[in-house]
């Protein structure tokens, strides 16, 4: 990995997916990221800071989501140019654990319970995502599955999981963040 030594400073406009506002790193500020996959930065959207994992495009890029509360507190909305500094930081933020997910980590065995404890925040966001990466819930519900199963075993993490790829249903389309429309 790269280290970085200083913020990492871009414009970009930001863009609406599906239902979420997004903003898509150019070129330059992508390959100053440490990894092809998910970093965590903490960094502001014109002068408001905020701390996220940023996502990777599945073409070597990287996206960040903003939540509507930040949209809202800087006043931007799809196509406004807007200010960034990131800078990667070794602390995960907690990711937001999904309901079925977290109904069944606590309809888990006290040793499921303990590793999801003991795991790194990475790894969670790892799981996350791996539960999150479809659209349909049978298979969402197998993951859930698997999850609890492999947690039980050995695994601290996801087997066999493109971490570079796009993973949220509703902005890819085969492993790539999609257009805006």
């Amino acid at each position: 990995m790269k280290a970085v030594e200083q913020e990492i400073r871009f414009e970009a406009p930001v863009q609406t997916v599906g239902t979420q506002i997004i903003v898509r790193l150019p070129a330059e500020a992508s390959a100053a990221l440490p990894s092809r996959g998910q970093v965590s930065v903490t960094g502001t959207i014109a002068g408001q800071p905020f701390e996220t994992v940023v996502e990777p495009d599945g073409e070597k890029g990287h996206w960040l989501r903003i939540t509507a509360e930040l949209a809202r507190a800087v006043g931007v909305q799809a196509g406004d140019p807007v200010s960034f500094t990131l800078r990667p930081t070794p602390d995960w933020p907690e990711p937001e654990v999904p309901a079925d997910l977290a109904e069944a980590l606590a309809a888990a065995s006290p040793k499921v319970a303990e590793k999801w404890r003991d795991i790194t925040p990475m790894a969670r966001w790892e799981w996350v995502r791996w539960v999150h990466a479809t659209a349909n819930p049978a298979t969402r519900a197998t993951r859930i599955e698997k999850t609890i199963s492999k947690l039980e075993g050995e695994h601290r993490r996801p087997c066999c999981f493109n971490l570079a790829a796009c993973t949220d249903p509703e902005l890819s389309k085969s492993g790539k963040l999609v257009a805006p429309r």
